[in-house]
Formats: structure tokens, C-alpha cells, sequence
């Protein structure tokens, strides 16, 4: 630290970055403006710099950066050849949809297993969203029912997915495999949150039927209809993806086999619905630019944590925390954790799940706090933080759903949040026990 500072003030940028973040600023701004002061703080040189990004563009952040815009890719990919029009198409179609419950529980099917596709919740909702209104609003669901739908299951989707970025980042940072994870984080916390969301979806149905509806030309039928070119691109990437996983899961693949996932999916796609080569990868690179911002922001945010961490303020942090652990011990740490995580962290979702992790890790490896219940710790304040505000996620959903109704949708996220918070009690007891 410059002028022998305590270590402690090296958090300043984290508390600025998490301040600007609370205030909207734009995500590139406030990582830029946060790696820069920590770089002062540090006492780094304009040199230095220059060659910490350079030594940032192979970190494990910017990896995730990458997986991202190529499964941004990929989704232009599965858009553009209607493949992902096809397969809320098929389930529909497979179930043939006749009551309100039975349309809620497909809608959510839909939501979950497209957004656990795609690795967006947006992304792939508003895929769903034009074709899931006229076959909902037939049966009188309302907008405010929908709204719930979108955001809670399809949040589910990013717990689950192999690929998925926020799952790709915590196996990367506790070294779990993939079937570890689900069986410690990714399943107990999408059992929690799909399960609260169907059962506050319902609730919501009985309290806004007859006064909210959807307009009378919401209510007909999509005209999307598949045809043999569709149907052909849609087997080719489902017996694509399911081999690719199953040789994943059995060859212990790292994070990187996503990016090789994320090429060949796309290619062979595009091929299966007459692409050529070069038109397949323009349209995977057309898609994977929209997010090339959120590459760029990660490539700053790995000097921005390091230079937290090299002030020493994590350590000053893990010793000011210590009169609270020798009280509470390894539970009282685990709440507290979850707790800033989801309440006093903020930004993308993998970002948060880095800033939690590097700024408990010096606790962490303390105590010698299992990576199981860490992993779930870590998901659980990188992925709740968006359902106890009325968060961009929040309204972008409800959005989608042509919804006005904040109230049931924030009422859907403080259930399942406290839910959430009493699980997490039961496994750090369970745990310490």
C-alpha cells in the first residue's frame, strides 16, 4: 500500500466498484475506474500495468469471458436456424398443454432447459416468451403469473448447466467435477428455487386472475411451424450436445472443454441447416460480438481483485473477522458469507461469484471449509443477489412477459431468498455437526 496505508483501506475499490454497481453505473466504467485506483493504491507503475493486463487475458476470468461470448455465439446460431423456435415448438406440441397448472409447469420446463442451453437468462427467455403468451394467455394465465415463471425457472436453468457461465466459474474455483456440484450446489439450490417458483407462480395465478389479462391479440396461436431443414439442424445439435457432455463428464473435462463444446455445436448446426462453413462461423461471431463487452470486463476485473489482494486487505479482513468465528465458529462464517454475497455484492453473476470466493478464501482455507458446502455458499451469493431487488434480471423478465406487477415478482423472490438462507443454516449446521 502507497504511504504505508493500512492494509485494510486496499478494499476501497471493491467497496467503489459494489457502490457503483448499486448506482447503475455501467459495468465497463466501474471496473475500469476500480482497477485503476487499486493500481494506485498498490503502488503500481503505468508499465506494470500494461503488463498485468497482458498476464490477464490467460487468467481464469477472462476463460469464462471467452465461454461467454461463445455461447452468445452459439445462441445466434440456435436463433438464426430456428432450432431453439423448434424445441419449445416440440415440447408444447408433446404435451398438449389443457390446464393452467399443467401450462405452468411447461412453461418452466421450457425456461429452465433453454436457459441452461444457451447460458443466458435473457437470451433465452425472450426466445420463449413470443411463442409461450398466445398458448398462455388462451388459458388465462396473466402476465403477472408469466413474469414469475420467466425469472424463477429460468433462473433455475444457470444452477444446472453444464456450460452454463456461473456454473463453469465455481467448479473452476473449488475444483469440483461436474457431478459433485450438482449434488452439493447446483440441484439443492435449483430444487429450492424452481420449487418456490411453481408454488408462488400458482399462488400468484389465483390472486391476479379476472384482474390482470392478456389483450385479446395475445391470445393467438404462433404461426412458427418447422419444417424439414429445422428438424434436421435440431437433431444434429441435441445428438451433438449429448455426446459432447457424456464425453465431458467421463473425461473429467475442465473448463476449457466448453469452448470446444460451444464451436462444435455451433458449426455442426449450422451445417445440419444448409449453412456453409463460412456463413455458420460469421453467424456464430455476429452473436458472440454482443458480448464482447462482458470479455472486456473481465479482463479487467482479474487485475482488479488481484490488486485487492495484493494490498493485503483480504488477510486484515479474515483477521477482523476472527473474533466472530472463535463465537459463532464455521457456521457463523458460512451465513455471514452468504449473507454479504448476496446483499452487499453486486454486477454479473460470475463476477460476483470471483469476489466472493477471493475475498473469503484466506477464511476459507482457515478453517479448511470443505469445497462442497463452499461451492454451494458461493452459488447461492452469486445467483440470489438478483431476486431480493428489483434487479435488471428482475424487471427484464417481466418485461418479457408484458408484466407491470413488481410486487409479485419481488414477493417470489424473498420467498425463495429466505428459503434459500434456512437451507443454507441446515447444511452449515449439518457441516460443523
Amino acid at each position: 500500500m502507497i504511504f504505508n496505508l493500512p492494509a485494510i483501506l486496499g478494499l476501497l475499490p471493491l467497496i467503489l466498484y459494489i457502490i457503483f454497481m448499486l448506482k447503475g453505473m455501467d459495468m465497463n466504467v466501474a471496473v475500469l475506474i476500480s482497477v485503476v485506483f487499486g493500481a494506485i493504491l498498490t503502488g503500481e507503475t503505468i508499465t506494470g500495468f500494461g503488463a498485468t493486463l497482458q498476464a490477464s487475458l490467460g487468467s481464469f476470468l477472462s476463460l469464462i469471458g471467452f465461454i461467454i461470448v461463445l455461447g452468445s455465439g452459439l445462441g445466434e446460431v440456435l436463433k438464426t436456424t430456428k432450432v431453439a423456435h423448434n424445441i419449445v415448438y416440440y415440447v408444447i406440441n408433446r404435451f398438449k398443454i389443457k390446464s393452467q397448472k399443467h401450462a405452468i409447469l411447461i412453461s418452466m420446463i421450457l425456461s429452465t432447459l433453454l436457459v441452461s442451453m444457451l447460458g443466458t437468462l435473457a437470451g433465452a427467455n425472450a426466445i420463449i416468451a413470443p411463442i409461450l403468451i398466445p398458448i398462455v394467455a388462451s388459458l388465462g394465465i396473466t402476465p403477472s403469473t408469466l413474469g414469475v415463471i420467466l425469472h424463477g425457472a429460468g433462473a433455475t436453468g444457470l444452477y444446472i448447466g453444464p456450460f452454463v457461465p456461473p456454473v463453469v466459474t465455481i467448479m473452476g474455483l473449488t475444483g469440483l467435477d461436474y457431478g459433485t456440484y450438482l449434488m452439493t450446489a447446483g440441484i439443492p439450490l435449483a430444487v429450492i428455487v424452481w420449487g418456490t417458483t411453481f408454488f408462488m407462480a400458482l399462488r400468484t395465478q389465483k390472486k391476479t386472475q379476472g384482474k390482470i389479462t392478456y389483450s385479446q391479440d395475445d391470445m393467438l396461436a404462433d404461426s412458427f411451424k418447422p419444417d424439414e431443414k429445422t428438424n434436421r439442424a435440431t437433431l444434429a445439435f441435441v445428438i451433438t450436445m449429448v455426446i459432447m457432455l457424456v464425453y465431458g463428464i467421463f473425461a473429467k473435462a475442465g473448463a476449457s472443454y466448453a469452448i470446444v463444446v460451444m464451436l462444435v455445436c455451433s458449426l455442426v448446426t449450422a451445417f445440419a441447416a444448409g449453412m456453409k462453413v463460412a456463413e455458420g462461423l460469421t453467424t456464430m461471431v455476429q452473436g458472440a460480438s454482443k458480448m464482447f463487452w462482458m470479455f472486456f470486463m473481465f479482463v479487467l476485473f482479474d487485475p482488479f481483485l488481484n490488486y485487492v489482494a495484493k494490498s493485503g486487505a483480504l488477510d486484515a479482513l479474515a483477521g477482523y473477522m476472527q473474533p466472530l468465528i472463535d463465537s459463532g465458529g464455521v457456521v457463523a462464517f458460512l451465513m455471514v458469507a452468504t449473507a454479504i454475497g448476496v446483499f452487499a455484492i453486486s454486477g454479473a453473476g460470475v463476477a460476483q461469484a470471483k469476489m466472493t470466493h477471493e475475498l473469503f478464501l484466506p477464511t476459507v482455507m482457515l478453517l479448511a471449509v470443505d469445497m462442497k458446502i463452499w461451492a454451494l455458499v458461493v452459488l447461492v451469493s452469486c445467483q440470489i443477489t438478483f431476486f431480493v431487488t428489483p434487479t435488471v434480471d428482475m424487471v427484464g423478465q417481466m418485461g418479457l412477459a408484458r408484466s407491470n406487477d413488481i410486487n409479485a415478482m419481488l414477493k417470489n423472490g424473498w420467498v425463495l431468498t429466505i428459503i434459500t438462507f434456512i437451507y443454507v443454516l441446515i447444511r452449515s449446521l449439518m457441516y460443523a455437526g
